[in-house]
């Protein structure tokens, strides 16, 4: 898979690829160990690991448990409404909001994680992790190439970022939750952007416009600042 946007957005943390099947792929290893969150596996794909997860390794995370649509038992179920039931006590969700936050339509059988251009499988969403500055160029790679979110950035879950962009087709951004930033050790001013593997072409060939233009627009203002 391609480096170009690495490259283009000079991004600290690596792009990685996801992609969900319904059978481990071939010379692929199941990861060694069950992240507390499914978020955490992006960060171990963004620090060079390429390996698989099942869905028992993603219920130690209710709430991604739901948003990837990994079947649960009635104890998990009940974990689930228990930490929904908190949140909406804390006034941290609404009620309302509880049957919106994005899901994947497939019940989860098997995600391969890897970094972008180590990726075995082509991939059904590529996420990436970046600072404001990365983030506006690719929203506007996006906005450009005729794939760009029809709705805001998202919030908490952050991982229901992933169901947005494949359910969607389009990209989908999101700023992070707090448990995210536990789990992964994203900065305060990182967030996140995903785009389906099916697109990532037509972003990475707006992108590169998109970065020269700024970089233009840049020199333009700084001598318009010291003119004015």
């Amino acid at each position: 898979m391609s480096g170009m946007i690495q490259t283009l957005l000079d991004l600290k943390t690596p792009p990685i690829a996801i992609t969900f099947c319904d059978q481990p792929p071939a010379g692929v290893p199941r990861v060694e160990r069950a992240e507390p969150a499914g978020c955490g596996y992006w960060r171990r794909a963004a620090a060079g690991e390429v390996f698989y997860t099942e869905a028992a390794d993603h219920l130690n995370c209710a709430v991604g448990a739901h948003t990837h649509n990994v079947p649960l038992g009635p104890e998990k179920r009940k974990e689930l409404e228990g930490l929904i039931d908190t949140m909406v006590a804390l006034q941290y969700l609404s009620p309302a909001e509880v049957p919106h936050i994005p899901r994947r339509k497939s019940p989860f059988r098997v995600a391969v994680y890897a970094p972008l251009d180590q990726a075995p499988l082509a991939p059904d969403v590529v996420l990436i992790r970046a600072d404001v500055r990365q983030l506006m160029l690719l929203a506007e790679a996006a906005q450009g190439a005729g794939i760009g979110s029809r709705g805001p950035t998202m919030g908490r879950p952050t991982c229901s970022v992933i169901p947005e962009a494949i359910e969607g087709a389009r990209s989908a951004s999101s700023f992070g939750c707090a448990g995210n930033r536990v789990y992964t050790g994203a900065a305060d001013h990182e967030g996140y952007f995903a785009v389906p593997g099916a697109q990532l072409a037509a972003l990475e060939s707006r992108l590169a416009t998109v970065v020269r233009a700024n970089q233009e627009l840049e020199k333009f203002h700084l001598q318009r600042l010291q003119t004015l």
